[in-house]
């Protein structure tokens, strides 16, 4: 049965044919089970945001007619999350339960690829029949289909260096130790004990694949890369017959202070793997997500020129397999490209951060201009595209992401509707675009977000937001972490600028941060909560700093220098102390770029804009409330940072909270743990601010 037929049958053959794990398909109505006193109360909670609908990964089947997405609910009582996979008219409409607790949907011929609950993967036809079984292999955490169906990989980890003391000592299998001799120990939330990500291959003959090819046997490294493991960094050519990976294949130091991954291909035929980055030439930065072209005949690919900036412009370049030539199709465009997708041999569209919202984008190989063709104050995630449809994964800071399509005018249309019925029955607060002059006489974008019930004829507490990253977009996004909508419910004005060091006003604004912490860039943040506090419903004498990571580091800075501004602190994560941050973290080449080296460098001991400007040189300036959150698990800026904080200002008599989550790193993604840190920020806020 071809796909443009099983439209019309889906719903029905759903109704009848069993089709997932444990689970009878459904037509769906989507309702995110508010109680009758959350519809009465009217207020987006933490509680109410827990029970969105999540919409994740979405692909159009290859003729265009259907789309394949997935959604994640959590329950916060077994504190825990469940995807399903669901299908619904490529141009929107009634929406069907495919395949219960299964993820990571790809389409290849007709039918559609997944991972199931079992940890293997599976397929099955649009019409919820012929499921069947792919493999049978033990720790996959994420898979591939070649297009023409002839081939998959899969991606596991792989023990390859002895660092456990009982992998070292035989005869101590008890002993508790790791043992190293280089760099890096840990990275972002785990210890390194040895094992890596490698990629597996193996043909698809009918049978179920028990075991396939380690095409990195015995190699130290990770593909994809860590800490992230984004399986969208390895591509199958259309023929089945080559694999064009990401890997950084460093060691040790060499590792820690570079970002230099290249492209690789692997082909099947020979088993030779080339590296078509070096091959080229000096592209010593990120070069990341291989696209394959139609034809087989190019690869598109994300690069960056500095091997230790990791926020450097990423470009768009693509591959020539016919004599190995590289070309950059975006050399006079000031932004990032990302979420590639080809049309033909002679167009890419793609994703790009512009004036602090993600714009769709086009460009050809004739070295024309690039066009910029959505427009709107929303951040475009993701997409897919087959011929002239696309489907588009968006949201905006007061609407958390849906499922939209693209008009031949570029303009957007809604197609799923997870979480109406919490719109339909809890107001969200309004934001409003406004341009703050900062004190170098430039122009910054800050996004005000109003309360629901916002009177202007009453004064409001206001928060500044200190973005993290430190070169992350405060753009239109859907924080599940740091929610706008919930300070805004609460009461709160929130005032969330794009300071120096932030993407999407171009490098040279984004590049100001690096080596100039507490610059301009703080100097940014006081210019917009000034601005925003003269506002007539604005109270001043109510005015709080809150930020995660380099937000976090902007909060402890801001302690020792707002001039009585803030009443109200809380810092997540943060940098304290920048000679003991240099020896606790583990990409150094992060520090390295961003304090200018190491602190034992006299030239960075005496630099004005790095070392000398240390949060915890100026602890004794410290006389605001400042509520302290870390994660125990955090390898990035480690935990002992916000200890330090902490004991620095209970020792001076400041009022301090610390809230230390065990089982959390950089970010607090468990529903209860959530919980726990919104009741506590909140609760800080408002015995301080109200």
């Amino acid at each position: 049965m071809k796909i443009a037929n099983l439209l019309k049958t889906v719903v029905a053959a759903l109704l009848l044919v069993g089709c997932g794990h444990n689970t009878t398909p459904e037509v769906m109505k989507f309702t995110n089970n508010l109680t009758p006193e959350e519809i009465a109360a009217g207020k987006f909670t933490p509680e109410v945001m827990w029970k969105m609908g999540r919409v994740g990964s979405q692909k159009l089947s290859p003729d265009g007619t259907l789309a394949v997405f997935t959604i994640t609910y959590y329950n916060m009582a077994s504190n825990k999350g469940k995807t399903d996979l669901y299908l619904m008219p490529a141009e929107g409409g009634e929406v069907v339960r495919l395949v219960r607790n299964a993820s990571s949907p790809q389409w290849a011929g007709g039918r559609i690829y997944y991972m199931a609950g079992d940890g293997q993967v599976w397929s099955i036809l649009p019409d919820g029949s012929d499921k069947v079984k792919v493999t049978d292999v033990e720790g996959i955490e994420s898979f591939g289909i070649a297009p023409a169906e002839n081939a998959l990989f899969y991606t596991k980890k792989v023990h390859v260096v002895d660092i456990n003391s009982s992998d070292v000592y035989a005869d101590a299998d008890k002993s508790k130790a790791r043992i190293y001799d280089d760099l890096m120990v840990r990275h972002w939330d785990y210890w390194d004990e040895g094992n890596y990500s490698h990629i597996f291959v193996a043909p698809m003959d009918g049978g179920v694949v028990k075991e396939g090819k380690d095409i990195m046997e015995g190699e130290p490294w990770d593909a994809p890369l860590a800490p992230y493991f984004d399986a969208e960094e390895i591509a199958w050519n259309n023929a089945g017959t080559a694999l064009a990976y990401t890997c950084k294949r460093l060691t040790g130091a060499a590792y820690a202070i570079s970002t230099d991954s290249d492209i690789f291909i692997y082909d099947l035929a020979t088993g030779l793997t080339r590296n078509i980055c070096k091959e080229w030439g000096a592209m010593w930065g990120y070069d990341k997500y291989p696209v394959w072209s139609p034809d087989d005949t190019m690869i598109a690919l994300r690069s960056m020129r500095r091997a230790g900036n990791e926020s450097d412009k990423e470009r768009l370049f693509v591959w020539f397999a016919k004599d190995g030539t590289m070309k950059d199709l975006t050399p006079n465009f000031d932004y990032n490209a990302s979420n590639v997708v080809w049309e033909g041999n002679d167009t890419l569209y793609f994703i790009a951060p512009i004036t602090a919202t993600h714009q769709i984008c086009r460009v050809g190989l004739d070295g024309s201009p690039v066009e910029v063709l959505t427009s709107g104050d929303h951040d475009i995630n993701s997409f897919s595209k087959v011929g002239d449809k696309f489907l588009v994964h968006m949201n905006t800071i007061m609407k958390a992401p849906e499922l939209y399509t693209l008009d031949k005018d570029w303009a957007l249309c809604q197609a799923t509707f997870i979480n109406q019925q919490i719109y339909d029955n809890i107001p969200m607060g309004r934001c409003e675009k406004r341009w703050v002059k900062t004190t170098d006489g430039k122009q910054m974008l800050t996004w005000v977000i109003l309360p629901p019930d916002f009177d202007e004829s009453k004064k409001y507490p206001t928060l500044l937001y200190c973005q993290g990253g430190p070169q992350s977009v405060v753009s239109q996004f859907w924080s599940y972490r740091w929610n706008f909508q919930l300070m805004a419910a609460e009461g709160y004005v929130v005032v969330a600028p794009n300071r120096r060091g932030l993407p999407s006003f171009g490098q040279e604004w984004l590049d100001q941060i690096s080596g100039d912490y507490s610059g301009q860039n703080i100097r940014d943040y006081l210019s917009a909560i000034d601005d925003v506090a003269r506002e007539p419903w604005s109270d001043e004498e109510r005015l709080g700093a809150v930020g995660a990571s380099y937000g976090g580091y902007s909060v402890y800075y801001l302690a020792g220098h707002h001039e009585g501004r803030f009443k109200a602190l809380i810092s997540h994560c943060g940098i304290y102390n920048f000679e003991s941050m240099y020896g606790h973290t583990e990409e150094m080449w992060f520090v390295n770029n961003d304090y200018g080296g190491a602190y034992w460098d006299e030239k960075n001991r005496t630099a004005q804009r790095s070392y000398r400007n240390s949060p915890h040189k100026d602890a004794a300036a410290w006389d605001t409330p400042i509520l302290i959150f870390t994660g125990l698990k955090d390898y990035r800026i480690p935990y002992t940072q916000s200890l330090e904080a902490f004991t620095a200002a209970k020792l001076q008599g400041v009022p301090a909270k610390l809230v230390a989550f065990e089982n959390e790193a950089h970010q607090v993604f468990k529903p209860q743990n959530s919980l726990v840190w919104n009741r506590e920020f909140f609760g800080w806020l408002n015995k301080y601010l109200k």
